[in-house]
């Protein structure tokens, strides 16, 4: 169905909407990796008892955004996604103050829960508003884009965090402001009013089950590390995580009005993107928080320093993607070029296994790895999300995204778990060791990442979810009708 709009004079351009949804998806990426360095001086400045009582900060956000993204992607299915998209921006953005503001861990935490839903709204009604801004044959250009300054985001937030924490830890949160209020701002001036597709609303025990199993998994993966992945309270929330997830795929092949149809993993092109998504966003994981914890915990870098060794991998993800990526795709399909990311990816983690020592080799030992993996990114990522995108009919747009997101966070926890289990307990000697461990064991995953692109091998045709159901380009004007 077109989205119908008033013929005014000044309509809206798709390019407009591409950098209006990426200002929000990059307030998303960002703080889920820009607080981690501001943590210890957190904890000093809030007197928490224990830093376990502080990675809370971190742990609730990653939770609850993981948790709600099916959920909101469905409701933003139904609904007007250009008012979700805003109220996404504003929750985010109203939280960030009282982030800010916070005078204790409890209610640091508080405010970070409500920060997390207010990105999970944001995230996949940004996307649907993309796909529906751009024609068909233009849209998997846009995602590249929309996923890169994301990816970017996220791997900058080390360094952006460094900068701001030098002034004081309250900046990690203040700088959200400024960027959500011209969001919003420019946002409900220009986007497109883009109303829901009249999808039927979801059936309450589907999202109940999807909900906390998802919360659930994240919860036991996260804690995993401090808990001991033996205790009670990790088997539990794995165990709790298994039976509801499993129960929610039962209730998925079985209900009426399902959260997420079946029928959208009929397409081949989804579902490798979406195995791709938590495999390689496992070793993105893996890798960004073994970089931290190396150069922080081992070398005795400050978060400023380590930030700033980390960014050429950063840097490395828009020249890529925008400057290579899209032929590739053009000349050898999807599939290879993500196998092609992994192996880059891959041959980065591995380079660290092999040449890092114990004092600290910067140029010989990390530059080039950090090269590598910014290559894979910029080849994996954009091109992963814009197969799974393209490949979903305009009345899926939100919530088969968010499927893929929910992934993607999901894959991120898991990596991260692993190297805490695998570094954790590491001392003296030993530590060199355990961290090549890592490295070897994120080249490892990210590999198997490539296994899953032997479905998109050849250059896909158009998927017949996608070319049923849309055609040409969706005009979009700028009628608010408010």
């Amino acid at each position: 169905m077109n989205v119908v709009v008033n013929q005014r004079k000044n309509r809206v351009r798709p390019a407009e909407v591409l950098v209006i949804v990426c200002a929000g998806v990059v307030l998303a990426s960002l703080d889920l990796f820009i607080v981690n360095v501001a943590l210890p001086k957190i904890s000093t400045d809030l007197h928490a008892s224990s830093l376990g009582e502080v990675s809370w900060v971190l742990n609730a956000y990653a939770i609850v955004y993981a948790a709600l993204l099916v959920f909101f992607g469905r409701l933003a299915d139904r609904y007007r996604r250009d008012r979700g998209f805003l109220l996404g921006i504003a929750i985010f953005t109203l939280a960030s103050i009282g982030c800010a503001a916070s005078v204790d861990v409890g209610m640091l935490i508080g405010f970070r829960v409500v920060q997390a839903a207010g990105a999970a709204l944001l995230t996949p009604t940004s996307l649907g508003l993309l796909l529906e801004s751009y024609a068909p044959d233009r849209r998997s250009g846009a995602v590249r884009t929309w996923t890169a300054s994301g990816g970017v985001a996220a791997a900058l937030g080390p360094v952006i965090g460094g900068l701001l924490v030098t002034v004081d830890w309250r900046w990690v949160f203040i700088v959200n402001v400024p960027i959500g209020i011209v969001a919003m701002v420019v946002g409900w001036r220009r986007l497109p009013a883009v109303p829901g597709r009249g999808v039927e609303r979801p059936d309450a025990i589907g999202v109940l089950l999807a909900t906390f199993g998802i919360a659930a998994l994240t919860l036991g993966l996260v804690e995993g590390g401090d808990w001991g992945w033996s205790s009670g309270r990790v088997v539990g929330a794995l165990v709790a995580a298994a039976v509801l997830l499993v129960s929610f795929v039962l209730h998925c092949l079985r209900s009426r009005t399902p959260l997420i149809d079946p029928s959208l993993f009929t397409s081949r092109n989804f579902s490798a993107a979406s195995v791709v998504s938590l495999l390689f966003s496992a070793a993105f994981g893996a890798m960004l928080i073994s970089r931290v914890l190396w150069q922080q915990d081992v070398w005795g870098w400050s978060a400023l320093r380590s930030g700033l060794a980390v960014a050429p991998g950063p840097l490395m993800v828009p020249l890529v993607s925008f400057g290579i990526a899209g032929r590739l795709i053009a000349r050898y399909g999807p599939g290879r070029t993500i196998a092609v990311g992994s192996l880059f990816f891959a041959g980065g983690a591995a380079y660290w296994a092999l040449a890092v020592s114990i004092h600290p080799n910067y140029w010989t030992g990390v530059f080039g790895g950090m090269l590598m993996t910014g290559v894979g990114v910029g080849l994996t990522l954009p091109t992963m999300m814009s197969t799974a995108a393209s490949s979903l009919p305009p009345a899926s747009f939100a919530t088969g995204s968010a499927v893929v997101n929910m992934l993607r966070q999901t894959g991120m926890a898991l990596g991260v778990a692993v190297v805490i289990a695998i570094v954790g307990g590491a001392h003296g000697g030993a530590v060199l060791g355990a961290f090549r461990d890592a490295w070897w064991a994120t080249a490892a995953v990210a590999l198997l990442g490539a296994v899953p692109t032997l479905a998109i091998w050849r250059r896909p045709a158009p998927s017949p979810l996608a070319s049923a159901a849309s055609s040409r380009a969706i005009p979009v004007g700028s009628d608010r009708r408010r």
